[in-house]
């Protein structure tokens, strides 16, 4: 049997490729996911914060905390892995023609979303990408996050399919699809020569980061391959829920299997466990309902907090609005002391001590929670009267 195999195993692969189409259909979006598995491990192995190679929505709020947006001195670094993915979307649209600058798209509401999705991660501690590295590190608070995001976006598809839509998006002159891309480069280039413009953490996750170059240029090839393979968490539970497609799934179990076997492989994985993990907090019901709020959320918008970077690049204005919406969110999830922070772990006494979420927190969740059920049902309301 083994000589058989040997002998015959391309014929073998080649007639299940064939008869199955198996490579066309799935191979782009695996391929993306085992690429943004690999780059999360190489650039925590080069220095990220455990558990964070990518974290879309804690990088996005280190930049907004370098430029003086927030005061919180531990997440202030200007983040190469946010500018190359942009950038590396960009350059990859342009390559396959597929840039296309439009927006009109209610804005204000996208908006005001991106900031509702800002503020549920960093109650979380992460966005559905940091979510998935978490899994594959053992984190089961992860996994509670992971109903929460499934609840939500189960939810955002109820009001897709009773009509939610935010409106067409019109065409833009060309020159307003590389605002956000030229922001990047620019913001990119001073930190590189000016770096004393910014704040830097001196110590907590932000000061602990992969070489510039290297960050940059994983980032760059996790862009480009996002912005071909139409990669989403959001999208892939979507599209299994709405329309019984699982294709955009497969790019977040990619992600997940790289990661748990890279961890493996790199003796970076203890046990599954709820506690002690890195820069993550264990109270459950705040763990779910903060990913309740970005599943939903992410779904109104059309994309999870990674799809948006990646729209942004490829030309798409109101996905850069959404980009700033998330940035404004961050700014204000810490100024108004409403992001997590990390459970203190064990005492002097031997005792483990959680996390206490902020009352500002509980008070904002429910807020934006509030704010979305009246966001989705007054926009279904009024589909429903233009028709």
């Amino acid at each position: 049997m083994k000589r058989f195999f040997k002998e015959n195993w391309l014929v073998i692969v080649t007639g299940i490729v064939r008869e199955k189409g198996w490579f066309r259909e799935y191979g782009l979006i695996l391929a993306a996911g085992v690429a943004v598995g690999i780059a999360a491990l190489i650039l925590t192995a080069s220095g990220n914060p455990k558990n964070m190679g990518f974290c879309i929505a804690c990088f996005e709020r280190d930049i907004v905390g370098a430029v003086g947006l927030h005061s919180a001195e531990v997440v202030q670094y200007v983040r190469p892995e946010i500018i190359g993915i942009v950038l590396g979307s960009c350059i990859m649209a342009l390559i396959g023609k597929e840039f296309r600058a439009q927006a009109g798209s209610a804005p204000a509401t996208r908006f005001a979303v991106g900031a509702l999705v800002m503020i549920g991660a960093l109650v979380f501690l992460g966005c559905p990408l940091r979510m998935l590295l978490r899994m594959g590190g053992g984190d089961l608070n992860a996994f509670v996050g992971l109903l929460g995001f499934v609840i939500g976006a189960l939810v955002g598809t109820i009001f897709l399919r009773k009509g939610f839509n935010l409106g067409r998006a019109y065409q833009a002159k060309k020159t307003e699809g590389f605002v956000l891309p030229v922001i990047m480069l620019v913001l990119f280039a001073l930190a590189l020569l000016v770096p004393s413009l910014f704040h830097a953490s001196e110590k907590g996750p932000g000061s602990m980061h992969a070489p510039v170059l290297v960050a940059f240029a994983a980032a760059l090839v996790v862009g480009a391959l996002a912005q071909r393979s139409r990669l989403c968490m959001a999208g892939g539970v979507r599209d299994t829920l709405m329309l019984k497609d699982p294709h955009l799934l497969w790019g977040s179990v990619a992600i997940f299997v790289v990661v748990l076997v890279g961890n493996l492989i790199m003796g970076n994985f203890t046990a599954f466990s709820f506690l002690s993990q890195p820069i993550a907090h264990s109270n459950h019901i705040w763990n779910l309902l903060g990913m309740v709020i970005v599943g939903w959320g992410s779904v109104l918008l059309g994309g999870c907090p990674l799809r948006q970077l990646v729209l942004a690049g490829s030309g798409n204005g109101d996905s850069a609005v959404t980009v700033l919406g998330m940035m404004a969110g961050a700014a204000l999830a810490h100024n108004l002391k409403l992001a997590s922070g990390a459970d203190p772990g064990l005492n002097e006494s031997g005792e483990y001590v959680k996390y206490a979420v902020t009352a500002n927190a509980k008070v904002a969740v429910a807020m934006a929670l509030v704010v979305l059920l009246v966001v989705s049902l007054c926009n279904v309301m009024r589909k429903k009267k233009e028709a």
